[in-house]
């Protein structure tokens, strides 16, 4: 007979968490809330790649991104200082990571069409998940900085690498518009000759 791998431990029935050192935590801990939304982007980034199968280019990249953002979250599951003689040291983001992601913003928007309007998620599939992953990063991002507020060991780097992503995923999404040309554009509302029914004749 297999013996298969329990999934559940019963561990958190009590509305706690454990993290990688330390007590656990209230499951509405910010710092679980924190590295759970770096999870939630993770998944966006998932269905984003699956759209992605013939642009293999942004396809292998994304799946990069997916791997990071595991480094990502168990960077800020492993609160307190490193023991640098360890013999696992802690697993943390590095700046190279956030470099590669620099590095892939200014080669995919050195071909992008020249912006002239905010951009609204649309277009295509893949434009239209990327964006909803630009915006699921940013409110990680967002939460990281709360977190490093409240605990200033908190990876600086974890905050750079998520800014850079959405940063990223913005200029992907203009990519898969066919470089741009397939933006949806913001048009401001202009409701002056708009009725109170809702009707304009």
């Amino acid at each position: 007979m297999v013996k298969l791998n329990r999934i559940y431990t019963k561990t958190g029935d009590d509305g706690t968490t454990g993290l990688v050192r330390g007590p656990r935590r209230p499951k509405y801990n910010l710092r679980i809330e924190a590295y759970g939304t770096v999870d939630e982007a993770n998944a966006t980034v998932g269905l984003a790649r699956l759209q992605a199968a013939e642009l293999p280019e942004i396809e292998a990249l994304l799946g990069r991104v997916q791997n990071d953002l595991f480094d990502v979250g168990s960077d800020l599951a492993t609160p307190g200082e490193d023991d640098t003689d360890a013999q696992f040291p802690t697993l943390r983001v590095r700046p190279v990571q956030t470099a590669f992601l620099e590095a892939q913003i200014d080669r995919f928007n050195a071909e992008l069409e020249p912006l002239k309007s905010f951009v609204l998620p649309g277009g295509n599939p893949l434009s239209a998940a990327l964006h909803l992953a630009r915006t699921v990063t940013r409110r990680a991002e967002r939460l990281v900085v709360e977190l490093s507020s409240a605990e200033p060991d908190t990876s600086p780097e974890a905050i750079r690498y998520l800014n850079r992503l959405s940063d990223l995923l913005f200029v992907l999404s203009r990519v898969a518009n066919g470089n741009g040309q397939g933006d949806v554009t913001w048009v401001p509302g202009n409701y002056g000759d708009l009725k109170k029914d809702g009707s304009t004749s």
